[in-house]
C-alpha cells in the first residue's frame, strides 16, 4: 500500500478533522479522488517498525516522531508539516527538507495559558485553596493585586508573545517586550505601540517574566537561546519576580528556578513545559530516579504544585489544547498541505527558516 500522504501522531478530535478536512479538499476538486491519505497514533519510528513502506513525499508529524535518515537525505526533497506551534525538533534539517510549522491554531490558547498562570502565581491559588480546607483567614498572606505600578517583561512577541503582551496590558499590568527582532517589528503598525526594552535592561525591573520564545538549538544561530534564562541572567534583576514558562523548557533550566525560588528570589513559577519532557515523562511514570538535576527539579515542582505545598502551577505542555485548537490545528495543516499540492509539490507558502539568521 503506498499513501500520498502519512498523518503521525494523531489521536481523537485531531485525527478525525484531519479526515473531515482532507475529504473536504477532495470534494471541492482541490485533490483527485484518489488521493489516498493515512492517519495514524503511531510515530514515524514506530510505524516503520510494524510496516515495511516507503513514506510519502509529504508526511505531517507532531514532536515525537524521528524521521529516517534516508528521507531526510533523499535525492529529492520531502516535505514535513509539524502539527506544533515549535519547531526546533526540525530545524537542524531546514537545508534538507522543506518543513512547515502550525504558526496560528494555538495563538489564543497558549496566551490564555500564560494569563492563566499569571493569575494564579499573583492570586497564589494553592495557598488560598489550601487555607479553605480549615476556613483559615488569619494566617493567609496577601495576593498580588494587578497594578500599572508592576511590570510584565513578555520575551519574544511574535504571533503568540503579541497576543500574551496584549493580554496582560488589557487587564491593567504595564507591559515591556524583549524581542531579538525588536528594530525590525517596530516598523510594524502591529507594534506601533509596543514598549520594547533590551534585555539587559528588562530583568531589572520585571515583576512577572513571561517566555514566549521560540526554542534554536543551532549554536552558530543568533536566535540560539538554551539556558537563556540562567541564574546568573536572573539574579540582576532588583526585585523578586514570578517566571512563566510556556514555549520549550530548555530555554529556562528548572534546577535554576527551583534555587531562586527556595530563596525567595522567585515568588512563584507557572510551567507548561519542561527542559527533558521525554525523560521526565519515563521518571514520572516508571517511578525511576532520573540523575539529571534539572528532571530532579522539575518533579519537585510537580509535586509541590499537585500537593499545594508551593506557589507553583504546571501543566504537562498542554498550552495549546483548548476546545477550539483541535479543529483550528487539523485546518491549518491541511491548508499547509493544500498550498504545496497547488504549487507543484514545491514547498510551503511559509516555510523553515522563517528568520534571517
Amino acid at each position: 500500500m503506498s499513501y500520498d500522504i502519512i498523518h503521525f501522531e494523531a489521536l481523537g478530535k485531531e485525527a478525525n478533522y484531519l479526515e473531515i478536512e482532507t475529504n473536504n479538499l477532495i470534494k471541492e476538486n482541490v485533490l483527485p479522488k484518489n488521493f489516498n491519505s493515512l492517519i495514524t497514533p503511531l510515530t514515524v519510528q514506530e510505524y516503520l517498525s510494524e510496516n515495511n513502506i516507503e513514506l510519502p513525499e509529504i508526511i505531517t508529524t507532531k514532536t515525537h516522531s524521528i524521521l529516517p535518515d534516508k528521507y531526510i537525505n533523499s535525492t529529492h526533497k520531502n516535505n514535513i508539516i509539524t502539527r506544533s506551534a515549535g519547531y526546533d525538533h526540525l530545524e537542524e534539517y531546514q537545508d534538507k527538507l522543506n518543513i512547515a510549522s502550525l504558526r496560528e491554531y494555538c495563538v489564543n490558547a497558549v496566551a490564555q495559558t500564560a494569563l492563566k498562570f499569571g493569575l494564579c502565581t499573583c492570586g497564589l491559588l494553592n495557598e488560598y485553596i489550601k487555607n479553605t480546607q480549615s476556613f483559615e483567614r488569619n494566617k493567609t498572606n496577601s495576593f498580588i493585586e494587578i497594578s500599572k505600578n508592576r511590570i510584565v517583561t513578555v520575551y519574544g512577541v511574535g504571533k503568540i508573545g503579541s497576543k500574551v503582551y496584549q493580554y496582560f496590558k488589557d487587564i491593567g499590568f504595564t507591559v515591556q517586550a524583549v524581542d531579538i527582532r525588536s528594530e525590525e517589528l517596530k516598523s510594524m503598525e502591529k507594534y506601533k505601540d509596543f514598549n520594547f526594552i533590551c534585555k539587559e535592561d528588562a530583568i531589572l525591573e520585571s515583576d512577572i517574566i513571561v517566555n514566549v520564545m521560540n526554542l534554536t538549538k543551532i549554536k552558530d544561530s543568533k536566535f540560539y537561546n538554551v539556558n537563556y534564562f540562567n541564574e546568573e541572567y536572573l539574579r540582576k534583576n532588583k526585585k523578586n519576580f514570578i517566571f512563566i514558562n510556556v514555549t520549550r523548557g530548555e530555554i529556562a533550566p528548572e534546577n535554576v528556578l527551583l534555587k531562586l525560588y527556595r530563596e525567595n528570589k522567585i515568588l512563584g513559577l507557572g510551567l507548561d513545559v519542561f527542559s527533558h519532557e521525554a525523560e521526565l515523562t519515563e521518571d514520572l511514570r516508571s517511578q525511576n530516579t532520573s540523575n539529571n538535576i534539572d528532571v530532579l527539579a522539575a518533579k519537585e515542582i510537580i509535586n509541590n504544585s499537585i500537593s499545594l505545598q508551593e506557589n507553583f502551577y504546571v501543566q504537562a505542555h498542554q498550552g495549546f489544547n483548548s476546545d477550539l485548537a483541535a479543529k483550528s490545528k487539523a485546518h491549518e495543516a491541511i491548508e499547509h498541505l493544500k498550498y504545496w499540492y497547488q504549487n507543484d509539490k514545491k514547498g510551503f507558502k511559509e516555510q523553515l527558516p522563517y528568520y534571517e539568521g
